[in-house]
């Protein structure tokens, strides 16, 4: 306990003296977000100072080995390196489907020479990634996907398509299942490719939703080169790596439910609503709805802590990523629910400079999409039902 009080210190002098003021505020939007990569341009000196300063220390992906990139910190110090952030309100140096999702299944599931080249580019931000799974008949029943790669001794040749592909437009790489065995169950046909969206054949075309804006995309795959060292893991094996990383990617979704707005909910909706002579929000209802729905975050936020705990102490059930995922996503529809009921016929401004281009209206749009992303709730229902509760089957 006294080396990891000496450790809390040394990251708190550390933090104060190289994080920049800036990037103490939070993000303004998407927009303001750090996502590397090599169509990724900086939105300011501070952002690229920050990302290179947390980079060099390994402290992007802190528990990852220093081999890979990583700060090579102990479970509980990379806790400590968390909070010590938080209380300081750094931003995350950078976010990315790499560390989220393929990161911890590459530390798995990847070769040796596969980890040295990716991982450290990963931490570095030096490299962008999107996820080829969902296909326009094989959403939910995933297993169902008929994108193809076909073996041509030293490649493999792919061709297909994907949907609701994340910033596809924007990735340098995507992390795909192909089917590399018609033959066998649907399940065990299955492989998991990395391939360059470069590469000839690659074509994205964005998919616009409600909101106006969408980061997804159609993804086109027509006689796509992919050399064999790109598979992971074994031929036909690519499902049980699907299903890791499913379970991270519903954490990172769930993970939306605590994530706070520029602003507290409260502060926000006095700015709006404005006090009474208490000081209290003018508005009995939605002080209430607000302290309920602050009383659930907190709560949620908890939760995920205890899940991390559990998680690295090799105890936590896989299936729970999926409660995680079901709750952080309506607790996030509720926030926003909540901001735009805050902000009246001002939040439904549209394309004002004022309403910075609709961003409130948008964003409560945005979060709809929360529900189905990563596996739609009835189907985190379904898994909690039967994985965790045990209850049987209709």
């Amino acid at each position: 306990m006294e080396d990891l009080k000496a450790f809390r210190q040394e990251v708190r002098t550390w933090l104060e003296a190289n994080c920049p003021p800036e990037m103490r505020q939070p993000a303004q939007g998407e927009d303001d977000i750090c996502w590397g990569g090599r169509k990724f341009a900086f939105q300011s000196e501070a952002q690229r100072v920050w990302l290179q300063r947390m980079a060099e220390r390994g402290w992007t992906v802190p528990e990852w080995p220093r081999d890979y990139g990583g700060g090579g910190l102990s479970k509980e110090q990379g806790k400590v390196l968390r909070q010590e952030m938080q209380a300081l309100g750094c931003r995350p140096p950078l976010q990315s489907f790499g560390i989220w999702m393929l990161g911890p299944a590459l530390l798995k599931y990847g070769s040796e020479e596969q980890k040295r080249t990716y991982l450290p580019q990963i931490a570095r931000g030096e490299i962008r990634w999107c996820q080829g799974y969902s296909e326009p008949n094989a959403g939910s029943d995933l297993a169902s996907l008929q994108t193809r790669a076909d073996d041509h001794g030293d490649h493999f040749v792919v061709n297909g398509q994907k949907t609701w592909t994340s910033y596809a437009d924007k990735a340098d790489w995507i992390f795909c299942l192909v089917r590399t065995d018609f033959n066998a169950r649907k399940h065990t046909g299955i492989s998991f490719l990395l391939f360059d969206m470069e590469s000839p054949g690659v074509s994205t075309r964005p998919i616009t939703l409600i909101s106006g804006k969408s980061p997804f995309c159609e993804t086109f795959f027509d006689d796509v080169k992919v050399p064999k060292e790109n598979l992971v893991g074994e031929p036909n094996g690519g499902w049980e790596i699907a299903k890791y990383l499913l379970t991270h990617e519903r954490e990172m979704i769930g993970a939306v439910g605590d994530r706070a707005v520029s602003r507290p909910l409260g502060t926000f909706a006095s700015s709006a609503v404005g006090l009474n002579d208490r000081g209290q929000l003018d508005d009995p209802m939605l002080r209430t709805q607000i302290a309920m729905f602050e009383i659930d975050e907190a709560a949620f936020r908890l939760t995920l802590e205890r899940t991390g705990d559990l998680a690295r102490q090799g105890r936590a059930e896989p299936a729970f990523s999926s409660v995680l995922k079901y709750y952080g996503a309506e607790l996030n529809k509720r926030r926003h629910e909540l901001l735009m009921s805050s902000g009246g016929a001002d939040a439904l401004e549209w394309e004002s400079e004022r309403s910075r281009g609709g961003e409130l209206a948008r964003s409560w749009l945005r979060t709809k999409a929360n529900s189905i992303e990563g596996g739609t709730s009835e189907v985190q229902l379904n898994i909690i039902a039967k994985r965790i509760l045990g209850l049987p089957g209709a």
